[in-house]
């Protein structure tokens, strides 16, 4: 069974908005991210397990709000209070996520089908952000994530270079049209090239 794109038939490769007369490193990039694992992990109230004992592909699980733990592979979202998103390349994490965390103190989800995916990168990515976000990217750095709405559509950003000039905005799959032409549309200033 093959797993269809959320964006597969709007996501358009080209050059969009003011992008004419300028350097290609100047214009927002615009790319959906497939094929990766989602998992959702949530620890009850009632467990004693200490969560900074638990690693996932080498990675601690942190309680620390808005905090990312990264590798090459795998992404480890605070999400809430003992609440986190994994998301991550390799396969094997779900084998080692089944063995790690017991139904007794953790409710797993995969929402790996369930979420639509955009990767922004470039120099105004964060006055694009400002247009629809409330939250303040003035203090949005590297490994930091924070769940927020843009222009009213629910929406996870994970910062992923030390610049901000790079990150990754997880949406419910069912929103993945409306918040591509929304952060598009916020682009179109800057010029924007669809990867």
């Amino acid at each position: 069974m093959t797993s269809i794109s959320p964006l597969a038939n709007i996501l358009e490769k080209g050059f969009y908005g003011a992008y004419e007369g300028k350097n290609e490193n100047q214009l927002i990039k615009i790319k959906e991210i497939r094929n990766l694992l989602i998992f959702q992990i949530v620890q009850y109230k009632n467990s004693s397990i200490n969560i900074k004992d638990i690693k996932i592909d080498g990675l601690e699980m942190d309680n620390k709000a808005i905090k990312v733990k990264s590798n090459k592979f795998t992404r480890v979202l605070w999400s809430g209070p003992k609440n986190w998103l994994i998301v991550t390349e390799n396969k094997n994490v779900k084998e080692e996520i089944n063995i790690i965390f017991n139904s007794k103190d953790f409710a797993v989800t995969d929402l790996s089908h369930s979420r639509s995916i955009i990767e922004l990168e470039g120099k105004y990515l964060k006055e694009v952000l400002k247009k629809g976000c409330p939250y303040n990217f003035n203090e949005f750095s590297k490994d930091m994530c924070v769940n927020s709405i843009f222009n009213g559509i629910s929406i996870t950003i994970d910062n992923l270079e030390e610049d901000s000039n790079k990150i990754r905005i997880l949406t419910l799959r069912s929103f993945g049209h409306s918040f591509y032409h929304s952060i598009s549309d916020a682009s179109l200033e800057y010029g924007y090239k669809v990867i």
